[in-house]
């Protein structure tokens, strides 16, 4: 069962998106992240928030469709990827190093509470790789291919298409093996010691 199946929306008269302000749905995110750290993503639902916010349900479903939907909206509004252009890929690839460390902390107890729920519900796996997962790895996608074009690296060197893991699976996984947040001193530091050396870029 989806999560959003034991939250069904009641029937509404129009598909049109509501008017709200950017404020206001700044306001929707918010109460929607709130829940999500304090409660975990299965009690997070369209009629809490809508109690929370002091709006009808029918509004939100109307903005938003589903639960997993108003969800990864609500986190990427909590996230902006930063352009990064050194005009060095090493130094491209420590920013962006620096960058995830510093969302990090502040992301792991969102992290957390979706990680039970997002391999038992395939629109919210979706949700969140279109709102989070792929605009990062896009964006050092692009780093790379900038130092290929500069000639920094080859075009077929064989790490390049192993950076993307490297850099967000230690990002997630440090958490794990040692309890600690992979923050920006560390993550640039596994930068140094393993993704630079590998392309050969000392």
């Amino acid at each position: 069962m989806t999560s959003q199946a034991a939250d069904r929306p009641e029937p509404v008269g129009s598909s049109r998106r509501s008017k709200i302000t950017p404020e206001r749905e700044q306001e929707f995110y918010d109460a929607v992240l709130e829940q999500l750290r304090e409660c975990g993503y299965d009690s997070v639902t369209m009629e809490g928030i809508a109690a929370s916010t002091r709006c009808s349900k029918s509004t939100l479903y109307r903005q938003w469709k589903t639960k997993p939907q108003f969800v990864a909206a609500a986190l990427r509004s909590h996230r902006r990827t930063r352009c990064i252009d050194t005009g060095s890929l090493a130094d491209d690839l420590r920013e962006a190093a620096r960058a995830a460390g510093e969302l990090s902390g502040r992301d792991t107890k969102l992290l957390q509470a979706l990680a039970h729920a997002a391999p038992q519900d395939a629109e919210l796996q979706r949700a969140l790789r279109e709102a989070l997962v792929e605009p990062e790895i896009a964006a050092l996608k692009e780093i790379i291919r900038r130092g290929v074009e500069r000639g920094e690296v080859p075009a077929d060197h064989p790490a390049l298409e192993y950076i993307p893991a490297q850099m967000y699976g230690v990002l997630r996984i440090r958490p794990v093996l040692e309890g600690e947040d992979a923050d920006p001193d560390y993550l640039v530091r596994f930068v140094e010691a393993a993704v630079l050396p590998a392309l050969g870029l000392t």
